[in-house]
């Protein structure tokens, strides 16, 4: 990825920045310019809160070359309380031990780094929330 779109899509990646409707107020992640529900382009940006639970997932054995190196690794869908429906890795658990209806958070973890002398790419992925 370019320096100047990882520019761009740093609110995204780092804050969960999505839009919502003005008219209509349903919420959209990754944001769009036009409300995928009404049409509207009357629309401001949302944070999301970065909790949520997991919907389903699964572990990837034969991944990207980018990301060959982590492999085995899990991603889910994980439905967002604000009831927006997001993809992500997860992290900081063992792939067994990820369940459907886990609670979940959003962290900031390195994504992939692009080449030896490329930037360390960083963005969100979700972790379960652990009883205090």
């Amino acid at each position: 990825m370019d320096i100047p779109r990882y520019w761009r899509l740093k609110n995204q990646r780092y804050r969960l920045q999505g839009k919502k409707c003005l008219d209509c107020g349903n919420l959209s992640f990754p944001p769009r310019l036009v409300c995928p529900k009404c049409k509207s382009r009357n629309c401001e940006k949302h944070y999301f809160k970065g909790l949520g639970t997991v919907y389903s997932h699964t572990t990837i054995y034969q991944a990207p070359d980018r990301f060959d190196h982590i492999a085995p690794y899990s991603v889910g869908l994980i439905d967002l309380e604000e009831g927006v429906r997001i993809t992500a890795q997860f992290t900081d658990v063992l792939p067994a031990d990820i369940e459907i209806g886990m609670k979940v958070e959003m962290v900031v973890r390195q994504i992939y780094e692009d080449g030896p002398k490329g930037p360390i790419l960083y963005g969100y992925k979700f972790r379960p929330i652990i009883a205090a």
